[in-house]
């Protein structure tokens, strides 16, 4: 079973900085995706950047060039470097982790972690 668990919410000014993190566990295919995604009251999920296990990544355009993903392989542990923060920015921020074995999906989600962004 794996299992997903993200730390580093909290609530910071417009224009701060925050660093999420997201430890995998369990048994999961050395070939994988994880991303991070938010969701906000009365809002979809929205995905917010995702990396590869080879590093390739993609964000949505409203974090482009604030935010930074990255990744520990060997710790299975997933990141989110957020800088120059905004009211907009505040949400549930979620780990996702997913990879694809002989056309079968296996989809894993963390529980979750709040970001309050206030002035």
């Amino acid at each position: 079973q794996v299992q997903l668990v993200e730390s580093g919410g909290g609530l910071v000014q417009p224009g701060g900085s925050l660093r999420l993190s997201c430890a995998a566990s369990g048994r999961i295919f050395s070939i994988n995706t994880m991303g991070w995604y938010r969701q906000a009251p009365g809002n979809e999920r929205e995905l917010v950047a995702t990396i590869t296990t080879g590093g390739s990544t993609n964000y949505v355009d409203s974090v482009r060039g604030r935010f930074t993903i990255s990744r520990d392989n060997a710790k299975n542990t997933l990141y989110l470097h957020m800088n120059s923060l905004k009211p907009e920015d505040t949400a549930v921020y979620y780990c996702k982790l997913f990879w694809a074995v002989m056309a079968r999906q296996y989809v894993y989600w963390g529980q979750g972690t709040q970001v309050t962004v206030f002035s």
